[in-house]
């Protein structure tokens, strides 16, 4: 019987670092020879990481106007993370893989990459900061 309590305990899934809820506190994107910050004065941003999917949401804190949201699976290995953008409203970017490199740093955590989607005329480096929200 203690045999098979132990063995149960090891099939258990530990939770791992990047699964939460993330407030976006910087942003950067680089195209072609500019950059621009996002403004997050007026907006939030977050992403929610499960065990198997994420999901972002933007909304402005006076309009609907700028309402955007998506969501689906991802792979995370050794600070690898790709997500498949299985939900979204802009149909050539659905179902595209996206690659980035993350690094958690205690609550913050740092999301670069390159977005590329060539039928979407897409090709820019990203840089993202998001500090983990309390989740009591």
């Amino acid at each position: 019987m203690a045999f098979m309590f132990c063995f149960s305990c090891k099939n258990e899934k530990t939770k791992s670092d990047i699964e939460g809820t993330w407030k976006m506190i910087y942003a950067e994107t680089k195209q072609g020879d500019s950059v621009d910050i996002k403004d997050l004065s007026s907006t939030d941003f977050i992403k929610i990481i499960n065990a198997s999917h994420f999901a972002f949401i933007n909304q402005d804190y006076n309009s609907v106007e700028n309402f955007y949201s998506g969501g689906g699976t991802y792979k995370y290995q050794d600070g690898q993370y790709v997500e498949t953008l299985n939900f979204t409203s802009v149909e050539p970017i659905r179902n595209h893989e996206f690659p980035f490199t993350i690094k958690i740093i205690r609550d913050t955590l740092i999301q670069k990459g390159l977005e590329e989607v060539k039928a979407a005329d897409i090709k820019r480096e990203i840089i993202e900061k998001y500090i983990k929200v309390n989740e009591n």
